[in-house]
């Protein structure tokens, strides 16, 4: 990994856990482009539309499990607990960054499946299923 990759993969993990694990909603002003372009189904659009989309779920958490990037694009999967459902979301973010800031989103989000809905029998996160924890 080049050094912009290594510091665009640090970047988007800071800002995803500033915003939903420290629940600091200044870091969107730092850290999202002013025309941050969502591409999400879920979220509103523009660093507004996260920016609320997170204050709307105070419980909600993240951790990542895996982080890669690749010139300006940054790939996070992770689990988002917290979620007011029966179980996690599992979500794949694609991110660009440009000039230090996030400036697009692309993401898959799953709900995490429990022993019984599993036909491979393995967990889609982690080692363990989420009733097991």
């Amino acid at each position: 990994m080049t050094d912009i990759e290594d510091r665009n993969r640090a970047l988007a993990l800071e800002a995803l856990d500033a915003l939903f694990n420290k629940r600091d909603y200044t870091v969107v002003e730092r850290f999202w482009s002013p025309d941050y372009i969502q591409h999400s189904s879920c979220i509103a659009p523009g660093r507004n539309g996260i920016l609320e989309q997170a204050k709307s779920m105070p419980t909600l958490r993240y951790e990542c499990e895996l982080a890669m990037a690749e010139g300006d694009m940054v790939m996070l999967r992770g689990r988002f607990s917290g979620n007011g459902q029966a179980t996690p979301w599992i979500v794949a973010h694609a991110l660009r960054i440009e000039n230090g800031l996030l400036a697009e989103h692309w993401d898959v989000v799953e709900s995490e499946a429990t022993r019984a809905e599993s036909l491979s029998g393995l967990p889609s996160y982690g080692n363990d299923f989420p009733e097991d924890r």
